[in-house]
């Protein structure tokens, strides 16, 4: 069974500057893809190394105006259809994906490369707001790899950052999902909450500077921090997996988080860019 995957955000541009965004080739390889081509109202592909099934593109252009673009993606021999649509608000655009052929068992179970739709395009679009407030991007997923690290600067002190990543109450604000922790070797990481059945462990921890989580299957996630020039510098690794099937579902959405980690803490009056997503219907 699939899924039609809906998640909504509020971009910080007005429409016309996130249509171009999405329409520019130039652009897109900025924040999406290693290569893009468009030529509307014909062509819209991207591939390459941070792009599932990136080795060519598979992609086919459906539908393109001022506020819709609409295009079929075989993924997994399965032809996908994938929809941005565009709608003004105060300045700002409120951007609505929807994506066909999503299923849950496969993002846990690894087991078709649809499986990272969701996570991909959390990714996606918080590396699409990166650019349109023009910060840093995060480090984007490379499908072609097994080796899952990368690092962000927040411009925040070390001991406010660990407590965010630390604390329960703030982990489930900045990550927009209840998540219980007990800060302490042998202690829960629960997604969910604590009352929400399985719980991953914490493994390693050294006060206001590193904790590691074992997820089982998906590896062991570690978190480092370090003082870098008044700012902290996160470095994040998954480790621990099978190689001939890394977590990449898992990756991307642990790292789409941390988009909302830095703005969480580099924002006076911070509010998440995530709008509540409709639940998945049947597709």
């Amino acid at each position: 069974m699939s899924d039609l995957l809906t998640v909504r955000a509020r971009l910080a541009a007005p429409v016309e500057t996130v249509r171009r965004a999405l329409t520019d080739p130039a652009e897109l390889r900025v924040w999406l893809a290693e290569h893009a081509e468009v030529d509307l109202p014909r062509r819209y592909e991207f591939w390459g190394r941070y792009t599932p099934e990136g080795d060519a593109p598979r992609q086919r252009l459906l539908h393109a105006d001022e506020r819709t673009l609409r295009f079929a993606w075989t993924l997994d021999g399965v032809e996908t259809t994938t929809e941005f649509e565009l709608t003004p608000e105060d300045g700002s655009t409120v951007l609505t994906l929807r994506q066909s052929h999503f299923s849950f068992e496969e993002a846990m179970s690894g087991s078709s490369i649809r499986g990272v739709l969701q996570t991909f395009w959390a990714l996606a679009i918080a590396n699409l707001n990166a650019h349109l407030e023009g910060r840093p991007l995060l480090p984007r997923t490379d499908f072609t790899s097994a080796d899952l690290r990368g690092e962000v600067l927040i411009d925040a002190p070390m001991d406010k950052v660990w407590t965010s990543l630390t604390d329960s109450e703030q982990a489930s604000a900045w990550f927009g999902f209840p998540i219980g922790i007990e800060p302490w070797v042998g202690g829960r990481y629960a997604m969910g909450g604590f009352d929400a059945g399985y719980a991953a462990k914490v493994v390693d921890l050294t006060p206001g500077r590193a904790l590691s989580v074992d997820w089982g299957p998906t590896g062991v996630s570690t978190w480092e921090l370090a003082e870098s020039g008044g700012r902290t510098k996160l470095t994040f690794v998954q480790s621990g997996f099978d190689e001939s099937n890394p977590p990449y579902a898992a990756w991307s959405g642990s790292v789409a988080g941390l988009a909302e980690l830095r703005r969480f803490h580099e924002e006076a009056n911070w509010q998440p860019i995530w709008l509540a997503e409709e639940m998945p219907s049947n597709a």
